[in-house]
């Protein structure tokens, strides 16, 4: 197995170590022989090259078999609104790049954590869901620009009818893989490339007649989904919808560290947290490593196709959960914090003595 690593900025070198930890003890078990090659992306990218996704890391991710993603961001380009070069510019070019046009984040709660979301655990325990984000188009890659001076900006929000056809058809097959139902999320009572999504997917629905499918505005989608998150299989929607509605979730679980991410398309598919670079944290080894590492187990299940290491990798980080091994944000009251790289030291540890 080939894998190229992208620590990236912030706590992204932290996290994406631990994963490592869990991805080699995984490999001796079942005796997988494992390369990595290592490149920057992100802020230290633009530190060293001037470019935040350098051609040099394209490369390495073009000849890998799977990438590793930690984070890109860093204050020092949050705070310069002139700057012409940005950390996440390097994310959006690996992913154009790439073509990564599919993102899967699943959703799930774990049955010791219920009590760690803000929501009521009547809602939440048992909630299983899997969001289908759109993310090589839409608003995010449209013209964009200034007027007048500056005192007029815009982004274009554009989409292809090939560009809806692929990622519906991807949320159709996870559909039928899971329990059958879809939710085409958007805002078609306003938007015209809204329109052409639920278009198209009505287009669609009859070469999948066992999937029982819905359309919901996205502001409704956003309510749905803290009022009653086990309604949801399986959420389909654009680039920027995706992109709020994923993070809205995150709360769900009670941490955004817990919060895996697959990005699929054309070429190398990358394995990701969704918690970015966190740079508060950078350097203190507190941060939580738990979704990095489940980005691992997707990377097992959908670069090589091997279902048992992903769920060992699983099984391990639910252990570690129930014993209360986790960092400060997961915590229980009366219970000593871990640090990230025990953390990642205990899954390890479960791994290879399942």
């Amino acid at each position: 197995m080939k894998i190229a690593k992208l620590p990236g900025d912030g706590i992204g070198p932290e996290v994406v170590e631990q994963a490592v930890k869990a991805v080699n003890a995984v490999c001796a078990r079942f005796g997988h022989e494992v390369q990595y090659s290592f490149a920057k992306v992100g802020a230290c990218a633009i530190d060293e090259f001037g470019d935040a996704f350098p051609e040099s890391t394209f490369r390495a991710c073009m000849d890998s078999d799977a990438v590793l993603f930690g984070a890109v961001g860093d204050p020092r380009f949050d705070n310069d609104p002139t700057a012409k070069v940005r950390p996440e510019q390097g994310l959006l070019a690996m992913r154009k790049k790439l073509g990564l046009y599919a993102n899967l984040r699943p959703i799930e709660t774990f049955a010791s954590l219920v009590d760690k979301s803000p929501l009521k655990a009547e809602l939440v325990n048992g909630a299983d869901f899997l969001c289908v984000r759109e993310l090589t188009g839409g608003m995010y890659f449209g013209e964009k620009g200034r007027l007048d001076g500056g005192d007029t900006a815009f982004d274009t929000n554009i989409y292809h009818r090939y560009e809806v056809e692929r990622i519906l058809k991807a949320a159709f097959g996870y559909a039928m893989q899971r329990r059958k139902k879809l939710t085409v999320v958007d805002k078609a009572n306003v938007l015209e490339s809204s329109r052409l999504w639920r278009q198209i997917a009505q287009e669609m629905e009859p070469q999948y007649p066992e999937v029982e499918v819905e359309y919901m505005y996205v502001d409704n989608a956003a309510m749905q989904m803290i009022r009653c998150p086990k309604w949801f299989d399986v959420i389909v929607t654009e680039n920027t919808f995706g992109d709020i509605l994923t993070d809205e979730a995150s709360c769900i679980t009670g941490s955004m560290g817990l919060l895996a991410s697959a990005s699929i398309g054309e070429h190398t598919g990358v394995y990701e947290p969704i918690h970015g670079s966190y740079p508060q944290a950078a350097g203190k080894n507190i941060a939580n490593p738990l979704a990095t590492i489940l980005s691992a187990a997707m990377m097992f299940e959908y670069a090589f196709g091997l279902m048992e290491e992903g769920a060992v990798i699983r099984k391990a980080v639910a252990a570690s959960i129930e014993e209360g091994f986790v960092t400060e944000d997961l915590a229980p009251v009366g219970t000593p914090a871990r640090s990230t790289s025990e953390v990642g030291d205990r899954v390890a540890e479960i791994i290879s003595g399942i």
